[in-house]
C-alpha cells in the first residue's frame, strides 16, 4: 500500500510540475508533457515487481501501438479550439476520438497480427 501511495505521488508530482511549466512556457510544458515519462516510470515499476525481459518486451511493444491512436487528439483539439470551440467540447471530442481509435486498434491490431 506504501508503495502505491509513493507511486500516486509521484505521478501526481510529474503532471503538476508539467502544468506549471505549461503555465510559463506552453511550448516547453508541451515537449517535457509529450516524454515518455509515465511510460518510463511503468515499465520501472513492472520490472521492479515482475523482472521478466519477454513480459516487459510485450508492455514496451503494445505501449507503442497504443500511442499512436492518441496522436490525432493532439491536432483535433487546437484545430477545434482554433475554430471558436470551448475548450471542454474540444478535450471532450479529442477523448471521443482517441477513444474510437483505441477501440480500433484494439480490433484491428490484432487482426494485423499485433500483440496488443
Amino acid at each position: 500500500m506504501v508503495q502505491m501511495i509513493a507511486k500516486a505521488l509521484l505521478a501526481g508530482a510529474i503532471i503538476a510540475t508539467i502544468a506549471e511549466i505549461g503555465k510559463r512556457a506552453p511550448t516547453m510544458g508541451a515537449l517535457v508533457a509529450s516524454l515518455p515519462l509515465v511510460s518510463v516510470l511503468g515499465m520501472i515499476f513492472l520490472w521492479h515487481a515482475r523482472p521478466d525481459a519477454e513480459a516487459m518486451a510485450a508492455h514496451a511493444q503494445a505501449t507503442f501501438w497504443y500511442v499512436i491512436p492518441s496522436l490525432p487528439m493532439f491536432l483535433l483539439i487546437p484545430a477545434l479550439l482554433r475554430q471558436g470551440v470551448g475548450f471542454w467540447p474540444a478535450l471532450a471530442l479529442g477523448c471521443v476520438l482517441t477513444i474510437g481509435l483505441y477501440l480500433g486498434m484494439v480490433h484491428w491490431g490484432t487482426r494485423w497480427g499485433l500483440k496488443l
